[in-house]
This record gives structure tokens, sequence and C-alpha cells, in this order.
């Protein structure tokens, strides 16, 4: 798409962006930059600014405060231009449950002032997978039929910037698979794409991500980069007693932090005194049987914990 005036080089630029609702702050001066291109993830939690970021990026509200622009579009101002070059996919299926596929994907490309046929050739690869079911009402289809409809919809204008406000919530393990996917091929396209979700194990999909909390940015980088700064060594632990560990762990003056993990406890340390012979002497003390200990690489979910207690 012809960018125009393009005034910054950032395809999504924010400066000190802030959002109450009444006492509390939904987003607290958050700033970031997103390149042409690029995947950037926002991951967090269900209630940390998420949604909110999303909704003022695609001109939806207004920011208490601050300065965002799309693709150099000042999101206040120029609100017109920019939502003809965005597409944006909400975190609820906001589709017309009574049209049928192929009536949604009209009606979003009649709204734009394009056709099906005219981007085709952009949601050929994700409309192809539904397409046998075009006659079937939307509210009818799966999680993951209505994740690739959306998905068309918001292509079919053929939008420099994408934003997709957890857009695999609630969708199968596959689905899940299949639409990062997509999004890699999207990308092959020269579309910039903001996507955010609650799942840390998508943060590695991403070319960066930022790490949000109670509406600010913890950090912001690649997450391999993010994995490498992790602070001390981390160790999962197991026992027979799970619930009596974790508190016993978190007892031991020796142990930065303690964390539940699946079937594991995740056992910050950054003193040298604790070693793995010490720490199972110091469980055998306090009861504990059948003991595992072993040293572990961080993951995007354990650089978030230990972040989030700074």
């Amino acid at each position: 798409m012809d960018k125009g005036n393009k005034v910054l080089p950032s395809a999504i630029h924010c400066v000190s962006v802030s959002k109450s609702y009444g006492e509390t702050e939904a987003l607290k001066d958050v700033t970031f930059d997103v390149t042409d291109g690029e995947i950037f993830g926002i991951i967090g939690p269900d209630g940390a600014g998420k949604t909110t970021l999303f909704r003022i990026l695609a001109t939806l509200i207004l920011a208490d405060s601050g300065i965002s622009a799309i693709d150099g579009f000042d999101v206040v101002k120029d609100y017109k231009e920019i939502r003809k070059r965005v597409g944006y996919m909400p975190g609820r299926f906001s589709l017309y449950q009574d049209l049928t596929v192929e009536e949604n994907l009209k009606f979003f490309a009649t709204v734009f002032n394009t056709t099906i046929e005219e981007n085709y050739e952009l949601v050929k690869d994700i409309y192809q997978q539904i397409e046998p079911f075009k006659n079937r009402r939307a509210g009818k289809l799966s999680g993951g039929m209505k994740q690739k409809l959306a998905l068309s919809c918001a292509l079919i204008h053929k939008p420099s910037v994408l934003f997709l406000d957890e857009p695999t919530t609630g969708v199968d393990p596959v689905s899940r698979k299949e639409f990062w996917g997509m999004l890699k091929n999207l990308k092959k396209q020269g579309i910039t794409i903001l996507v955010s979700t609650p799942y840390m194990d998508e943060a590695g999909l991403c070319d960066r991500i930022a790490l949000i909390q109670n509406g600010q940015f913890l950090k912001i980088d690649s997450p391999a980069n993010i994995v490498k700064q992790y602070e001390t060594k981390l160790w999962a632990v197991k026992s027979d007693n799970m619930y009596k560990l974790l508190t016993d762990l978190r007892a031991n003056e020796l142990s930065k932090n303690c964390f539940a993990f699946g079937d594991k406890h995740h056992v910050s340390v950054d003193n040298a005194q604790l070693t793995v012979d010490s720490l199972n002497s110091y469980l055998q003390q306090k009861g504990h049987t059948n003991i595992e200990i072993r040293e572990i690489e961080p993951t995007i979910e354990d650089c978030f914990m230990q972040l989030s207690l700074k």
C-alpha cells in the first residue's frame, strides 16, 4: 500500500501513551516502535492493558495523554486515513453471525470500496480453507474457522498494518499452530503485524515482544535476548508433596523466588551458597521424599515472572 506522506520511520509509533478508566490505570506511559514488516507481540495476562492499547491504535478510543501514529499518521488527527490502512481483529468474534462466510467477506470488502476478487490473492491461502463452507452462517462455524474468517475480513482491503488482539484465545492447539503459520506468510507480503496474546509460548514466534503487566511494559526485546538476560540460575524441583514443597522453597532464604510451573516448581538461585546438594539436604530435613532437582533454561514465562517482581 502507498504510504503517502509518511513522516516517521516506524509502522507503529507510541510515546508515553496513558489511559485510565476512573481510578483504574489501564495504560501507564507506554512507549514503543514497530518497524515495517515486523511481527511484534504484546505478551501479558488478562487485564494487563493489551486491548486498551489496541483500541487506541485502531482509533476506537482516545488516550488520555501521549502520541500514537500508524504509518506516520496521527491516530487522532488522521483517524480516517488510518482506518483505510489498518486491519483489526478484536479478541471477541465480532462478525455478523447470521450472515454466511461469503456474505461477511463481501460486506467487509464493500465497506472499504473493494471486492473479494481484487484482493483475493492476499487472503487466498487463508480463505481457501473455509471456502467449502462459504454458504454456512458464521455463527455455526468452529472456533478455528471463525478465526480464519475474521482474519480474511481484516485483510480483504489490503492493510499495511494488522492488529490482532488475542486471536488464538480459546482455539485448539492445531488451529493455533496453523494461525501462526498464516502470520509468517503475511509477514512475507510486507504486512506489519501487532499481535497480543496471554500465551507465553507464542512469544517465541514473534520478531520482538513487549512484556506487559498492569498497564506497563516490563521489557521490549527479541524473545531470545530476553531469555539471555535472565539474571540467575534456574532449577526445576519436584517431590511427593508439591504444595508443601512450594512453601518450603519459598521459605529458604537462599532461594530468590519460586513459582509453580506444571508438575514442577521453578526456583531462581543467585547465591553461590545454595547448591543442588544443599537444597536436597534442606528438603530432606523438611520431610520431602522422591526429590528431583535439575538446572533448566528459562522460558519467556520465567522471565516475565522475574521481571514482574521488580
